[in-house]
């Protein structure tokens, strides 16, 4: 559990029992921790190493964490470091954390270094994220930031207040405060959490908030709700219960399951495992799709995104990981979709400190762009988190919860303006490698690169066995596509800002031939592999049947621009032979001329050659019979590739 998630699960884990997480005695210091009291646990700890107790495993990772979470970076980082260092296996969550206390103190060197240690244990999706946002930060051109109207909202208390979401013209959110002392943590200050409504008032500012009693009231949790306006319905969580009391696990842990509430109706049970904790539930009207925020064992880090698929909001299907684009080492959680965008929140480590809000463009049933960090406009090096938008006017109007300084408590709900939606433009290029000759072959390796109009390289991947390549870049108006394998032709075509469009929209097939398809070995050398074709008899003329053979020299030399070409023409023995080497120079000489009047470069071609009756391959020389089948054997052309055996050096 960490940071966001503790917003409302702190009491529930005051009342869980201990876990044995090895051995080794019990101290103080783990009661503290998991009662999220960090400061009392570190102090705690401290005495007791000050003391020659010698803290197990787990206990060394508690204070670790609690270092981490009370923001004493240089500590957190050199702990985690030392448990790494020792070979002792950490979470991927945990090496998230490590990361992010170096990212904090800036030792990039160090982060860089750790990550390419374990790079081959994660994802590509996570490697290419980061190395999108850790661009897109050292380049403030790119980042299009735009100018936030951020406000506190006058809703808020000392106690945490989070989770907006909209309800028509008013927002609910989740809250800590409480009157009621005997449902205090003693520890925290702060309440079982409840939802809360206030009105949006004309400029965006929040009123005096008031308890939303359409839930019905709980000794316990009920937060993070979520309004689905076609449903007319609230999905919210809350602890676990039978007949009004908590129900834990064998380990002694209450968990958070998801419910619904018709308005007007009865609370339904959606979604609970005693083992499992579920956090900020979002419905999107659109595919009737219930998001969520999940601790599964099976995820990628901490918390992790989800969905289920649902029949007017009730379940009809597993839950479905949003996968390695969206999920992290770290936690993600509070999903919200807008005009075809996913938003949520994350502590990824190449973010700007604690919890960031992203936003990733939905590209297909269940693919995603990267998420793009926010940014500093919106984000701080706090946490921010559970952000919700909506059109206003000319403008937009949102709301997020921060622990940013100057807020009223532990945790604000802050309105905002913005002229535009959030996040950048980018461009998404993907598709299929196929080889040209045969599109029904994909080629697994082949090198895919976006430049911009100098030849910059901007971005490159290699296409994976099944020829498939993916890649993203802010959005250029402009970008060239390159792409290549050894042996292969080059591919390389400039897209503007509407082919750039169309492409985005759709697979960008890219084709590139394998040299050996289009060469064959012909009298001891390698030719361009051509039909045969014939002149006119005596004549030099191109007529249209050789013309089409010659259009495939011209596209070989696009493909392969470093071939050395030498023309070579014969004839068959009858006729006189000045005759017969003036006739086959000329024909060379005119297949020159038609290929470089279609593009070729003249330096391509070292020689055209006559060879008259100089190479016979069969019997009919001078003065023997043969039928008219066996002189055609004689009479052709080669395009010969000179420098064969060096082109792929």
């Amino acid at each position: 559990m960490d940071r966001k998630i503790n917003r409302f699960v702190w009491i529930v884990f005051c009342l869980t029992a201990w876990c044995v997480f090895g051995q080794g005695k019990r101290l103080k210091g783990d009661d503290y921790f998991f009662q999220y009291s960090y400061q009392r646990a570190i102090a705690s700890y401290e005495q007791d190493q000050a003391k020659g107790t010698v803290l197990n495993l787990q206990q060394l990772l508690n204070l670790a964490d609690s270092y981490y979470k009370t923001n004493a970076y240089e500590k957190a980082a050199g702990l985690y470091f030392d448990i790494y260092s020792k070979d002792t296996l950490i979470t991927d969550l945990q090496f998230n954390k490590m990361l992010q206390s170096f990212s904090v103190m800036a030792n990039y060197e160090q982060v860089d270094s750790l990550l390419m240690e374990k790079s081959a244990a994660f994802p590509k999706e996570l490697m290419e994220n980061a190395e999108f946002n850790i661009s897109l930060f050292q380049q403030p051109d790119q980042k299009q930031e735009l100018e936030y109207e951020i406000f506190n909202a006058r809703s808020n208390t000392p106690q945490s207040d989070f989770s907006p979401a909209f309800y028509g013209d008013q927002v609910l959110f989740s809250s800590g405060r409480t009157q009621d002392k005997k449902r205090r943590n003693a520890i925290s200050e702060e309440g079982y959490l409840n939802i809360y409504r206030a009105n949006i008032l004309e400029d965006g500012q929040l009123d005096a908030a008031q308890k939303f009693r359409d839930i019905p009231n709980s000794d316990y949790h009920t937060a993070t709700p979520s309004f689905a306006q076609g449903l007319n319905t609230v999905f919210y969580v809350a602890s676990n219960m039978e007949n009004g009391e908590l129900v834990f696990n064998e380990y002694g842990k209450n968990a958070l399951s998801i419910n619904k509430l018709k308005m007007g109706g009865r609370p339904q049970l959606l979604f609970r495992d005693l083992s499992t904790s579920f956090y900020y539930p979002f419905y999107e009207e659109k595919t009737g799709r219930l998001y969520f925020a999940a601790d599964f064992e099976e995820g990628y880090g901490g918390t992790d995104l989800y969905y289920v698929a649902t029949n007017n909001g009730q379940i009809m299907s597993a839950p479905v990981n949003l996968g390695p684009r969206i999920n992290s080492p770290g936690n993600e959680i509070s999903p919200f979709i807008f005009e075809n965008s996913l938003y949520f929140a994350s502590d990824v480590f190449y973010g700007l400190g604690g919890m960031d809000i992203y936003q990733s463009n939905i590209e297909g049933r269940d693919t995603f762009s990267i998420p793009v960090n926010l940014g500093p406009g919106i984000n701080s090096v706090d946490d921010d988190f559970g952000m919700v938008i909506r059109n206003n006017g000319e403008g937009l109007l949102g709301y997020f919860a921060s622990n940013r300084k100057g807020g009223q408590g532990s945790d604000d709900v802050y309105g905002f303006k913005v002229a535009e939606k959030p996040g950048i433009k980018t461009i998404t290029l993907k598709g299929e490698v196929l080889k040209a000759i045969d599109d029904s072959q994909s080629i697994d390796n082949a090198v895919v690169r976006l430049l911009d109009s100098d030849g910059t390289v901007l971005k490159e991947t290699l296409s994976d066995e099944q020829g498939r390549y993916r890649l993203e870049i802010p959005w250029r108006e402009e970008i060239v596509v390159e792409s290549t394998k050894n042996r292969f032709s080059t591919f390389s075509q400039k897209l503007g800002t509407s082919e750039i469009e169309a492409a985005a929209a759709d697979d960008f097939t890219i084709n590139i031939a394998l040299y050996d398809d289009l060469v064959e070995e012909k009298e001891g050398q390698t030719v361009i592999k051509l039909k045969k074709f014939f002149f006119g008899r005596g004549r030099s003329a191109l007529v249209p049947e050789i013309t089409t053979e010659l259009d495939k020299v011209v596209q070989f030399v696009k493909s392969f621009p470093a071939a050395q070409l030498r023309i070579e023409t014969y004839t068959d023995s009858r006729g006189g032979s000045s005759t017969n080497f003036r006739l086959t120079q000329a024909r060379s000489d005119v297949i020159k001329k038609y290929l470089i009047e279609q593009g070729v470069p003249a330096s391509n071609i070292l020689y055209s050659v006559g060879y008259g009756e100089q190479k016979i391959l069969n019997n009919c020389t001078n003065g023997v019979y043969c039928l008219e089948v066996l002189h055609k054997r004689n009479q052709r052309s080669l395009i010969v590739v000179l420098n064969n055996n060096l082109l792929f050096k």
